[in-house]
């Protein structure tokens, strides 16, 4: 039997994971190509020793941190078996039971967390607006805490969902992507809104995917009904991504996004003119008009509510054999068909699964110096 390969060596070869060193995630955009490169390769990496039952408890005994004013259950727990993995405690709590209800800044409480904390993730994705602001003042809290007291510590903030992009969802995505369709060049993908009777879901995802996508050459097309625009920021940016390969278009019809579709993304968000009403009422601490402008949402979206990716939309998909894809959890028989959902529904656990591994990634990439040489004394071990 010949010995098992040197994977992790061979996967972080043409990496410079220096630079990620120091570095928190706040959204992909501001990260270059090659930067993200190396934090996909580190994830794969630690997923190849995870997946062969090879600890890697580089952060020992540190305390990951993670604050949640949003309900979560794949994120919570990537984040708790990310820092288990590592070696760390992680500690989770609730947004609602921090001091920031209380009148508590942001900065402050990054200082009293960067007291403690080795390593920060935050989700904060309800209202346009606050979330990326929130997690940047906490990040400041943070660095000048260190800074005032000569901490030599490395505190890497990790944003797990805000108003602007989910990180480590789309980061995730792009994995999966990537192990079941090859490089993303040239390669169709159909972003969509898609009908919730639910809730009037944040744009965090759509905008993540086509700010990322567009970064690989992918040909993407996001389609939603009027009025369920993103962000202006979001789609000059995927715009201007777009023109260095690929292409981006926007559509109004789900038939023409799935069209020959090589990966198909169906998911809800909420009418846009009414999530920026929602911003106001929040201020203003108005639960009832708050409530209104939800009933509002789920009224809206009910007047789309054939936006559903089912078998006829995957018929017409490349081959009609798209990858079906999505966040979770998923409104069966509203955002997507029961029977597509059974027949992708390992592929989206798969899918999830990534998402541990880029938080890792983001960690390790973060805090431990030389931290290819680490995994592959590891690996080389693991070996012998």
């Amino acid at each position: 039997m010949s010995p098992p390969a040197d994977v992790v060596a061979d996967l972080l070869a043409e990496h410079d994971l220096d630079a990620l060193h120091g570095r928190s995630l706040l959204t992909t955009q501001e990260w270059p190509v090659p930067d993200l490169d190396a934090a996909r390769s580190l994830a794969r990496a630690l997923a190849a020793l995870d997946r062969r039952g090879v600890r890697t408890p580089l952060c020992p005994d540190e305390l990951a941190w993670a604050v949640f004013f949003d309900q979560s259950t794949r994120t919570k727990s990537a984040w708790a078996g990310a820092a288990s993995r590592l070696g760390m405690r992680p500690v989770i709590v609730d947004g609602s039971s921090t001091q920031v209800s209380h009148g508590e800044t942001a900065v402050e409480t990054g200082a009293m967390l960067g007291m403690n904390a080795h390593a920060m993730g935050i989700r904060h994705d309800l209202i346009l607006g606050e979330g990326n602001s929130f997690i940047r003042d906490v990040k400041t809290g943070i660095d000048d805490y260190l800074a005032a007291t000569a901490d030599p510590r490395r505190v890497p903030i990790v944003n797990l969902q805000c108003d602007i992009d989910h990180p480590t969802q789309t980061m995730a995505d792009l994995l999966w992507m990537e192990d079941v369709v090859g490089d993303l060049a040239g390669r169709k993908i159909a972003v969509s809104w898609a009908y919730s009777p639910s809730y009037a879901k944040p744009l965090s995802v759509p905008q993540g995917l086509i700010t990322l996508l567009t970064r690989f050459g992918a040909h993407v097309t996001l389609a939603h009904p009027p009025g369920y625009d993103l962000t202006a920021d979001t789609m000059a940016a995927a715009e201007s991504n777009a023109a260095a390969g690929g292409s981006f278009r926007v559509v109004d019809d789900m038939d023409e996004a799935f069209a020959d579709a090589d990966v198909v993304y169906p998911k809800s968000w909420g009418a846009y003119d009414l999530m920026v009403e929602r911003v106001a009422a929040n201020a203003a601490g108005d639960n009832d008009g708050l409530a209104q402008i939800e009933r509002r949402a789920l009224d809206r979206n009910a007047e789309h509510n054939d936006w559903i990716c089912d078998e006829r939309r995957m018929g017409l998909t490349a081959g009609g054999e798209a990858l079906y894809m999505h966040c979770l959890p998923a409104d069966i028989g509203s955002e997507v068909s029961p029977g597509v959902m059974a027949q992708h529904k390992v592929n989206v656990a798969r899918e999830a699964n990534w998402k541990m591994y880029v938080v890792m990634a983001l960690i390790a990439g973060a805090k431990v110096p030389d931290v290819a040489a680490v995994l592959t004394s590891l690996e080389q071990e693991a070996n012998r």
